[in-house]
């Protein structure tokens, strides 16, 4: 599985879902731009959060996204395994094969840095 392929069809999917559905859509969009808003806890801490929750709930779309908003926001490899293995602990079996599906999209994502 290339990572970086499933985010582009994942991405026109959505584009496609968001032109029938535009309210709904812009609604779930302006939710996730108020929850990353840096207050407390800045936007990188929210993102490990996404992730964590992206591992738990096995979704592999949420998990390329939320990783691609860590390399953005400057998480680098030791830091993200180091997430990876908090949230192995809390995910045990499941939580540790997401986590490592989070790693080798984490590495493809930074390859051609």
């Amino acid at each position: 599985m290339s990572w970086k392929d499933s985010m582009s069809a994942n991405i026109k999917r959505l584009e496609a879902l968001k032109k029938e559905i535009p309210e709904a859509y812009g609604a779930f969009e302006a939710m996730g731009k108020a929850a990353k808003k840096p207050g407390a806890m800045d936007e990188k801490t929210k993102e490990y959060i996404a992730l964590a929750m992206s591992i738990a709930t096995q979704c592999e779309s949420c998990i390329a996204f939320h990783t691609r908003s860590l390399i953005r926001l400057g998480a680098n490899r030791e830091e993200f395994c180091e997430g990876l293995a908090m949230i192995g602990y809390m995910g045990a079996g499941p939580g540790l094969t997401y986590g490592a599906k989070a790693l080798e999209a984490y590495d493809e994502f930074t390859a051609s840095k």
